[in-house]
């Protein structure tokens, strides 16, 4: 089936929610508003439909293969991605100084759930290099930053993100990687990391490594964590490419989805390489430390971030897909007579329980999209605006929402890709209809870049109790303005959405009151509802983006402005979620402040 970008809810959700005209105001920023975001989004959906979306398939069914150390992607991505860099997608957000467009995030946002969409397998690699130049320009010295970022902004280079070993997984204290430094200030890189996305590919002309090492004074645990900049091939100093560095793919992973994304196990120094024996007499990688050493979790973090909003991206982008796939079948499928009575069968959208799943997908997809482009633009504000406490208060909002948005979207992806497949009935489980490969392919996204649990942690500790539950309170003070609004308004759609919304926002303070009461005295019976905790937040931030949805969509109604069927039906989405999903938030509440002792009541034997 194709990819139709939602072009509409995305102009929507940019216009009345996350406040593009806001955004448009902040310094540098005057010429993107509201019309470069559809010329760009309109641009971006024509590429991602015609060019990426048709590959996905292909990708599922012959995947990228490893043959003599050499990965060779699936037979179509190595062109689009050269028309994806050529077309300047991978720069979007990047600055112009380096050949990027120098766009808000909350413009790139959409962009990215569009390649997500069309293709999750492909997008892949532009999120990492997303994120490793996020960190050049973070904590790159100039040098670096003029050498390496033009090139990936261009998409002549690729960026990976080296981090995970055998033994450490999740554990970035335990990594082993060594690091030696040399005379001429280079260092020799040796060492084994798994699950490299793209670490290994035919697509650009060099991959860029950034790796997680120690160096030999290194202090224990994450204290003594370098980060080092390692290219595939070294590069002369006119910018030519040279000789191949020490960095070789042992193997690539055979995995339940994403199948076309060579994930890669990496060995750094086994001799392989161009680059000979360092001048101590050490094998390895030519590296090149960035920033300071010990510091390079801190660096590492800033990629993992962007990572992190990335992928509760993907979560949003493959419930789209797998939600307009659902439909399509479910407006064909023609199956049993109406229970309200008819003479023949009916096309299945007209069962009550289908049109519920079909609800679920849909009102869930809305609501994460929504809060993901809130928290775009309050990343945009927290870099750009003028005064030094709005960029303050902004970027707190974005960190609090940033694990929200990974943790929840991508969870929420599961339920909505799953329902996808039950629509088909025994059709999805075949794998030639499609609807198996969303399911398929969501499976990774609570798992990588942090699972749910290390977002739930880290919302727990560092984004709640570390402020006392400042940050939280304070956006609860913004979902209790919606409620007046929506009580003000004259509606049984609603007065049915404020009602609920009411119910999730003191749902979500009676928690956040728990979480920040209890992290000294009680911890462990905290983050025993870590996980509960993140998917409250989810629901009753996200219902609230579905409140304030339908209420720009009831005003604008009321002035006869807009698609009248499409603000009909967000309202009526807006109504479903409240229904539907907003009511879970107190019983979710009760398991965080009531549930620790049935989650450790049994000792570990008893398992």
């Amino acid at each position: 089936m194709s990819y139709n970008a939602p072009l509409k809810d995305m102009m929507f959700v940019l216009e009345h929610l996350a406040g593009i005209d806001r955004v448009a105001a902040l310094p540098g920023f005057e010429e993107a508003g509201l019309d470069t975001a559809q010329a760009v989004l309109e641009e971006s959906a024509k590429f991602n439909e015609g060019v990426v979306a048709p590959l996905n398939w292909d990708g599922d069914v012959k995947p990228s293969w490893l043959e003599n150390g050499v990965v060779t992607t699936t037979a179509g991505f190595r062109d689009a991605f050269r028309q994806f860099g050529d077309g300047g997608w991978q720069g979007v957000q990047h600055p112009q100084q380096f050949g990027g467009q120098g766009l808000p995030k909350l413009i790139a946002t959409p962009c990215i759930e569009m390649l997500n969409s069309a293709n999750l397998s492909f997008a892949l690699c532009p999120l990492l290099t997303d994120g490793a130049i996020e960190a050049l320009l973070t904590a790159g010295s100039d040098a670096q930053r003029a050498l390496y970022v033009p090139n990936l902004v261009s998409g002549r280079w690729t960026g990976t993100m080296n981090l995970t070993e055998p033994q450490a997984g999740s554990d970035l204290a335990a990594v082993r990687t060594r690091a030696v430094p040399q005379p001429d200030g280079t260092y020799r890189i040796s060492g084994q990391k798994i699950f490299i996305t793209y670490g290994e590919h035919d697509m650009a002309e060099n991959i860029v490594h950034l790796v997680l090492a120690r160096t030999p004074e290194a202090p224990e645990g994450v204290k003594g964590i370098s980060l080092f900049i390692v290219p595939k091939f070294l590069v002369n100093g006119d910018g030519t490419l040279g000789k191949r560095n020490d960095v070789w793919c042992a193997s690539i992973e055979h995995k339940l989805g994403i199948k076309a994304s060579p994930t890669a196990v990496l060995i750094y120094g086994d001799g392989k390489g161009d680059v000979g024996t360092g001048e101590h007499g050490v094998q390895g990688a030519v590296g090149y430390l960035v920033g300071e050493e010990n510091r390079g979790l801190e660096y590492m973090f800033v990629m993992m971030n962007a990572a992190r909003f990335a992928v509760g991206m993907q979560g949003v982008a493959v419930a789209e897909r797998a939600y307009q796939k659902a439909v399509a079948y479910a407006r064909d499928r023609v199956q049993s007579r109406d229970v309200a009575g008819s003479a023949a069968a009916v096309p299945i959208i007209r069962h009550p329980d289908v049109r519920r799943m079909l609800m679920t997908m849909r009102a869930l997809t809305e609501g994460a999209r929504a809060l993901a482009y809130v928290a775009a633009a309050a990343s945009d504000a927290g870099h750009y605006a003028a005064d030094e406490e709005t960029r303050r208060q902004n970027m707190a909002v974005y960190e609090f929402l940033v694990p929200i948005v990974k943790g929840w979207s991508t969870e929420m992806s599961l339920e909505v890709t799953s329902l996808g497949v039950q629509v088909h009935g025994g059709m999805g489980f075949i794998e030639e209809t499609g609807a198996a490969q969303y399911y398929r392919d969501a499976r990774i996204l609570p798992i990588y870049e942090g699972t749910t649990a290390i977002q739930a942690n880290d919302l727990v500790g560092r984004k709640t109790a570390r402020d006392g539950g400042g940050v939280a309170r304070a956006l609860i003070a913004q979902v209790r303005a919606t409620e007046q609004a929506l009580g003000a308004a004259a509606s049984a759609d609603l007065a049915a959405i404020r009602g609920a919304l009411a119910a999730g926002s003191a749902a979500l303070e009676q928690t956040v009151a728990f979480v920040a009461g209890h992290y000294k005295t009680d911890v462990r019976a905290v983050f025993a509802g870590s996980v509960p905790y993140l998917r409250l937040a989810g629901i009753v931030l996200g219902g609230w983006q579905m409140a304030r949805a339908a209420l720009a969509a009831s005003e604008l109604l009321a002035s006869g402005t807009g698609d009248r069927a499409f603000l009909e039906a967000k309202i009526a989405t807006a109504r479903f979620f409240a229904d539907h999903v907003l009511t879970q938030a107190p019983g979710i509440a009760a398991s965080v402040v009531q549930g620790a002792a049935g989650v450790l009541a049994l000792a570990d034997e008893q398992f």
